[in-house]
């Protein structure tokens, strides 16, 4: 799934609204003054309207005669839309709202990943294993920085939920890479973080030699490192410098 393009004037329009709704600013059940935000975003009504289509789309907005556009409730909007995990994580508004967010991702990637990696270690090919040795080899280099170890972790995630050779599971990438991405550029910017590869390693052995029961207690020790490291993110500072945990 393709994040939506954010181009031009009606890309910059879309990521305005969506982000006002998922902060609250435009409530739920409002009704929105189109000529009002016409002129405060200096954009023609045709322009915003077709911004308006978009959002539609995720189950965020819809129009009805006699009522005009409104927001609708947030139990109707398409969280698992990789544009609106991403609106929603960047614009979280508080510390306490990004970890909260992040948990609730981290508890979904609790629930896919040990039984996806199940299934790789059942289904992987050559060319699945060769996939996450690059990722886990790139994950490993030294001095690349915090964007390289980011890229290199959603791409051993990815690879692993490639090698269960099912379409519908290869899609949760969409959730699990929003919340991963975010974690990991907090997680490797911040000092004190885990080595993540040991754990990755060891999940890929586990997917190599077919052992699904070995694979899946794998995931579960790695994704306990990734819990730790939002605990260590959600401690408050420590003004002695003794680490206070």
């Amino acid at each position: 799934m393709t994040p939506y393009a954010r181009r031009g004037v009606h890309g910059q329009t879309v990521e305005f609204l969506a982000r006002r709704i998922l902060g609250g600013e435009i409530p739920e059940g409002a009704t929105l003054d189109l000529v009002a935000l016409q002129r405060e975003l200096d954009v023609s009504l045709t322009a915003l309207r077709e911004s308006l289509k978009v959002l539609a789309a995720k189950g965020m907005v819809d129009a009805r005669q006699k009522r005009g556009t409104f927001v609708r409730s947030r139990s109707d909007w398409n969280l698992l839309d990789a544009d609106v995990l991403r609106w929603q994580i960047q614009g979280a508004g508080s510390a306490e709202a990004d970890l909260g967010l992040l948990r609730n991702l981290a508890e979904v990637r609790a629930i896919v990943e040990p039984a996806a990696v199940r299934l790789a270690a059942e289904r992987r090919t050559d060319a699945d294993l060769a996939a996450l040795e690059d990722a886990l080899t790139a994950m490993g280099e030294d001095g690349t920085g915090a964007a390289h170890a980011v890229e290199s972790d959603l791409a051993f995630h990815r690879a692993l939920l490639a090698a269960t050779h099912n379409e519908l599971l290869e899609r949760m990438e969409v959730v699990i890479e929003s919340g991963l991405a975010h974690r990991d550029r907090i997680v490797h910017s911040a000092p004190h973080s885990e080595d993540p590869v040991p754990a990755h390693r060891a999940v890929l052995d586990a997917v190599r030699d077919r052992d699904p029961r070995a694979a899946e207690a794998a995931m579960r020790a790695l994704l306990d490192q990734a819990g730790r490291d939002l605990d260590r993110i959600g401690e408050p500072e420590d003004p002695k410098g003794t680490g206070g945990r």
